[in-house]
């Protein structure tokens, strides 16, 4: 009898022990390895979210960013082109286009900003008109009005194109419209209007619009610039060349998922600006889906010799005061594709 009401006291004790043990084991603070320290960055867009911007989205919504070590936030500047603000300091990285770099690099106090991929591989813009306007070519602009943001390269470039195809330019009329939608403008208006074919293009036939439209590269291939481009500032690059890279392997990531995957990849943009028309946006991102790399080895790769061209163009008609400096306002050193 001892032996048994002995055992039962210390079978009892042994369970209040291990009950006291898991007691304190709980309220003690447990130690797990320290959670990744992200590197927080701000990449500013050029426009309202649409599908040049897809790839962004699609690297932060797959965790493409986090798996770099990087904390991305995408914002819509309120004010202010991306370059001024990279240049201040304002975000590491933003998405711009080659006329806007040639600028800024070429003015009388130049922008430390820099080229460091390309989003599309070729300029996707032109001149856009409502069938019945009868604009087939560059000729055809004459006794015709056009519509745009009143830029002098708008001038430069219908002028240019007028005189390759022995047109007038002065029988053309130019008129400063603003942000005012394409088809609303070219109903009201005006007669054609500068558009990118990977949205406004697009949208045309998803409404059954017809439209004609000249690229500008087919009659002057020094047009064939890059827009749009991600920038970053000179002392970025200097200092954190590995944040660099990491941003843009992780970002090439997006972009080929696009590519592979487009009608998955919209949903990714879609959810960032769900006031975008779903109907337009799957079509435009299927059809941007062949641009993103086109004909180039790797994505994001870019030519010396579309900075030149492009930048002497805009020299000879005076709309930049010198010659841009080629090899300092652009580099595909930080590309995925040149590690390969």
């Amino acid at each position: 009898m001892w032996i048994w009401e002995n055992f039962k006291f210390k079978k009892t004790g042994l369970i209040i022990f291990l009950v006291c043990l898991l007691v304190i084991l709980a309220s003690y603070p447990v130690y797990c390895l320290p959670e990744q320290t992200l590197s927080e960055i701000t990449v500013l867009l050029d426009w309202v979210p649409n599908t040049n911007h897809t790839g962004l989205y699609v690297a932060l919504e797959k965790g493409f960013y986090q798996e770099e070590g990087l904390l991305v936030n995408i914002i819509q500047p309120a004010e202010g082109g991306p370059a001024a603000l990279i240049a201040a300091g304002q975000g590491e990285f933003g998405v711009s286009y080659q006329e806007q770099v040639t600028f800024a690099r070429t003015s009388p106090e130049p922008l430390p900003v820099v080229a460091i991929a390309a989003l599309i591989q070729h300029n996707t813009s032109g001149f856009a008109s409502p069938v019945e306007k009868g604009i087939t070519r560059p000729r055809d602009f004459e006794g015709k009005k056009y519509g745009g943001w009143g830029s002098p390269v708008e001038e430069a470039m219908i002028k240019a194109l007028m005189d390759i195809d022995g047109a007038d330019f002065s029988k053309t009329e130019i008129v400063t419209i603003g942000a005012i939608d394409f088809f609303a403008a070219v109903q009201q208006y005006v007669d054609y209007s500068w558009i990118y074919y990977g949205w406004d293009g697009v949208a045309a036939e998803v409404k059954n619009f017809p439209i004609n439209f000249i690229f500008l590269q087919d009659y002057a291939p020094e047009l064939d610039f890059y827009t749009p481009v991600i920038i970053a500032r000179e002392q970025l690059l200097e200092k954190e060349p590995e944040l660099v890279k990491k941003f843009l392997r992780a970002t090439e990531k997006g972009y080929q998922y696009c590519i592979e995957n487009p009608e998955l990849a919209v949903q990714n943009l879609l959810k960032h600006a769900p006031e975008i028309d779903r109907e337009i946006a799957i079509a435009s991102q299927k059809y941007l889906a062949k641009q993103y790399q086109a004909d180039a080895p790797y994505w994001g790769v870019m030519e010396a010799k579309r900075w030149e061209d492009y930048a002497r163009w805009l020299y000879e008609r005076g709309l930049i005061e010198r010659m841009l400096e080629v090899t300092t306002s652009f580099t595909n050193s930080y590309l995925p594709g040149e590690e390969n």
